[in-house]
């Protein structure tokens, strides 16, 4: 029988872990505090911005939101993240992307401090999780695949994974992920020469390529764990995986969209705000 990870379980877990560490920083006299930054009207964008704010709010977290028109100068956009790099009161700082086509995604990312990059954009938060460093913090859709699996028991040292999509913001930094929990690593991409076969051979299965339903039954086998990072509209407007429905009593294991990593995502999000008010406050005691 296919077991169902479900995101809500694990969500559950990390809030109430968060509750107490909140109300400690809360006893102290801070409240944690997250900005967002969006230029634009993307719906996805809202959603998320909509997403966090709830989590936040549930929490007891502050959140400033700092919303831009789509046709914003670069430049402002870059002023305001340096004014909020430097804000006392801000602890993390969420840049919704992509940005507007205009807009140079490079200097605009890396223009944030790594210590409040809560969502791991910035060339010093890749580099860390490139070495299992410590500065920053990394992507939050890339933990939420090693978090969700830790919880279900899920051992990843000498399993074989494969991870289908290469972008920065998943497929990269889950690979990396992986790899510093001793799995062996293949990544496959648009130009792989039989993905399925590739993937048939994997214990875990993560897909991250932002189309939907193309990871089908030609890559599962029975024992196999999935993990659907997707997020997609069908024909309908419903929201769906990567991952074909087929995927239900094919494998061992698999995580459903919604209520998969979405819900995981956010809020090690918000566990990122957390980590940086407390890194913050220790600074403090330090220099009193």
């Amino acid at each position: 029988m296919t077991k169902i990870l479900s995101g809500k379980e694990v969500a559950e877990e990390l809030n109430l872990r968060l509750e107490r560490r909140i109300a400690r920083i809360k006893a102290e006299g801070t409240t944690p505090c997250l900005a967002i930054v969006r230029a634009g009207n993307d719906p996805d964008d809202v959603a998320y911005e909509k997403s966090a704010s709830h989590r936040a709010a549930q929490l007891g977290i502050d959140v400033e939101h700092l919303v831009f028109p789509q046709d914003v100068c670069e430049e402002v956009l870059i002023e305001n993240i340096q004014h909020l790099n430097t804000a006392e009161s801000i602890h993390g700082i969420l840049v919704l992307r992509p940005l507007p086509s205009h807009i140079d995604d490079d200097r605009v990312r890396n223009a944030l401090c790594p210590d409040k990059d809560v969502d791991g954009i910035t060339d010093a938060s890749a580099a860390s999780v490139f070495v299992n460093g410590s500065k920053g913090y990394p992507p939050c859709t890339a933990e939420a695949c090693i978090r969700i699996l830790d919880h279900y028991g899920i051992g990843l040292a000498g399993k074989r994974a494969v991870v289908i999509g290469r972008s920065t913001v998943v497929g990269k930094p889950v690979a990396m992920m992986l790899l510093h929990r001793n799995a062996t690593v293949t990544i496959c991409h648009t130009k792989t020469v039989d993905a399925p076969a590739i993937a048939r051979e994997a214990d875990i299965l993560i897909a991250a390529v932002g189309r939907r339903g193309l990871v089908d039954s030609a890559y599962f086998h029975e024992n196999q764990v999935v993990v659907d990072v997707g997020i997609n509209l069908d024909e309908n407007g419903k929201m769906c995986g990567d991952v074909d429905p087929s995927v239900a009593g094919q494998v061992a294991a698999y995580t459903p969209v919604p209520g998969g990593i979405g819900a995981v995502t956010t809020g090690l999000l918000i566990r990122h705000v957390v980590q940086a008010a407390e890194k913050k406050m220790e600074e403090m005691r330090d220099y009193r």
